[in-house]
């Protein structure tokens, strides 16, 4: 929840308190001037700010009234009262909630606010796809631009997928944009993974029938997340080796050898309440690095193994300073086309009934 504080010193006190252990404190100085700024802005305007678990700590720890992963922003988007919504995250996550709550301003405090996953895979390629394997239900990421929101059945999160997949009476699914997570999500659900050049002749059927059966297949894409493709079994083999009691939490986007290497694999909100319960004596994640300093700051008691340096460039765009500038001039501003909208929020609200 956001820091409420009467003056710029007492909001410099409280992310002290926090974060003297994560942030220097020449930068705490800075940051919170702004951070001031911001929530004094924010209660003039009468806007809420949501905050994906990768802000910043000094953003994560001081103006966010909601924070989560893209399943919990997603609810917490679709019911929010204030206006503007200022989405803290990349521009699929805004554009989600403007689908869920269209009468609401939606501001992104990025120009760009890009994704590798997101913009692996487009619209025409879903339709290549459907044509491919006509009657297949696809199942798209939330990582993924409205358009192929609109061209798909459901949507998933990393924290659901698995459920999601499972839901479905469909011998082939069509699972987009992430490889991995795709692949993590077949071994999980008993299917074979289905990578098809889709410029190739289609074939009669995806899921062609076995001797003993029915085979389930995933139809997957070859899309990755810049951030979790960084990660290897040599990581969590050299971690290990210099700390033997070392707990392992991979998000579902790393590859599917790193994921088993692991000790733990959920979406981001899954492995924070993990080390929050869990009573090891230290971990590493395998995930978007600024992470870890949002948990220190949050269980000063768990230590953190900090060797992870990778950030992901787009989630690094939102600053304090920008969302201070989104507020003070309004922007960025996300709209999505009214009838694009109608047919993501079919899928997103699908997904959001399978939980």
């Amino acid at each position: 929840m956001a820091i409420q504080a009467r003056t710029a010193g007492e909001m410099y006190e409280a992310l002290r308190e926090r974060l003297h252990d994560v942030v220097p404190d020449f930068e705490l100085a800075h940051k919170a001037e702004v951070a001031f700024a911001v929530n004094r802005l924010k209660a003039e305007r009468g806007a809420v700010i949501l905050g994906h678990n990768y802000m910043e700590p000094a953003l994560y720890h001081s103006v966010c009234d909601y924070t989560g992963d893209s399943l919990e922003l997603s609810r917490i988007a679709a019911r929010a009262e204030g206006d503007p919504i200022v989405f803290c995250g990349v521009r699929f996550m805004a554009e989600t909630a403007k689908i869920l709550n269209p009468e609401r301003t939606v501001l992104l405090p990025s120009a760009k606010g890009g994704c590798s996953l997101a913009g692996a895979v487009t619209a025409a390629d879903v339709r290549r796809l459907k044509a491919r394997y006509p009657g297949a239900p696809v199942v798209s990421y939330v990582n993924t631009y409205a358009e192929v929101k609109a061209e798909s059945d459901i949507c998933v999160t990393s924290g659901n997928a698995v459920k999601v997949v499972e839901s479905l009476d469909a011998d082939t699914i069509i699972f987009l944009p992430d490889e991995y997570l795709a692949r993590n999500v077949a071994r999980e659900t008993g299917r074979r993974i289905v990578l098809p050049v889709v410029n190739e002749p289609a074939p009669e059927r995806a899921a062609a029938a076995a001797a003993d059966g029915v085979e389930l297949a995933v139809v997957a894409w070859r899309g990755k997340c810049e951030v979790h493709d960084q990660f290897t079994v040599a990581d969590i083999a050299a971690v290990r080796a210099q700390f033997p009691d070392v707990f392992v939490l991979a998000h579902p986007e790393c590859p599917p050898d790193v994921v088993e290497a692991a000790d733990f694999a959920g979406s981001t909100s899954a492995m924070i309440r993990e080390v929050r319960q869990s009573d090891k004596p230290r971990y590493l994640l395998l995930t978007e690095c600024s992470m870890a300093d949002n948990i220190i700051a949050e269980a000063p008691g768990k230590e953190m193994v900090r060797l992870c340096s990778v950030r992901c460039p787009h989630m690094n765009e939102i600053t304090l300073e920008e969302v201070l500038a989104s507020l003070r001039e309004n922007r960025y501003v996300i709209d999505v086309e009214p009838e694009v909208a109608r047919r993501a929020r079919r899928a997103i609200e699908r997904m959001l009934e399978v939980g």
